[in-house]
This record gives structure tokens, C-alpha cells and sequence, in this order.
């Protein structure tokens, strides 16, 4: 039996606890571009597209969410990582972070490379 490969990340759904929020916020500060609303039974997403890299993603609001707060400590997601061409396109995103009032970390050279983390409207960590 062969191996099986993939060729990257399709999309990547998140859960939220208010869909159209979380939606203004992710095109407004990641630019995103919203391509649809679904109004299932029991949730509502809203799917997203970065236009340069196509990457997807889902934002779930859930009927029954119990209103816990993102936390990274809990098996599941940590946070997401998003990648820039070069160092110096992290200073300009925390100068976009800035201006539109984000809270974030300063940018953290390490031996490991550069980042700069912020948190969206549910707390869930994002990273450039």
C-alpha cells in the first residue's frame, strides 16, 4: 500500500461565539473576504478567504456554546500561525496592529525565528 500525502491546509474552521463579529474583525484586520453565511440546525458559519495564499476558514458559532472562554491549555487548537515573506513584514504588521487598536506582543526575535502574537475577539491566539 502506498503512502498518502496531502499538499497543504484547505481550510481551517474555528469555533466562535458570535459569527458576524468575529467575521468584521477577520477581514478587517487580516483582510480577509467574506464568501458565505450557512445557517445550519445547530450552528451558523461564516467562510472566509484569504485571496493571496487561499486559504479558508470557517468561523462556527454554536447553538449550545457554554461561553468558556479560548484557552490554549486545553487539549485542542493552541494557536494559529500565519507566515510572512520576511522579518521586516512583521513591523509593519504591528504598526497595522497598532492603527486599528489590537492588542499584541512586541515582535520576539528568537533563535527559532521572529513572531509577533495577537488574539482575535474570543481570545484565540494568532501568530504572524
Amino acid at each position: 500500500m502506498g503512502t498518502s500525502e496531502f499538499s497543504g491546509i484547505s481550510h481551517l474552521d474555528l469555533s466562535v461565539s458570535d459569527a458576524e463579529a468575529s467575521a468584521a474583525w477577520y477581514m478587517q484586520v487580516l483582510g480577509l473576504r467574506r464568501l458565505r453565511r450557512v445557517d445550519f440546525p445547530k450552528r451558523t458559519m461564516i467562510v472566509l478567504v484569504h485571496e493571496l495564499s487561499g486559504l479558508v476558514i470557517g468561523l462556527n458559532q454554536h447553538q449550545d456554546f457554554g461561553g468558556e472562554r479560548f484557552d490554549e491549555r486545553r487539549a485542542g487548537l493552541d494557536h494559529v500561525g500565519f507566515a510572512v515573506e520576511k522579518r521586516e513584514d512583521l513591523d509593519k504588521w504591528q504598526e497595522r496592529l497598532e492603527a486599528l487598536s489590537v492588542e499584541h506582543s512586541p515582535v520576539a526575535d528568537t533563535d527559532t525565528g521572529s513572531a509577533l502574537v495577537f488574539r482575535d475577539p474570543d481570545h484565540i491566539q494568532l501568530e504572524l
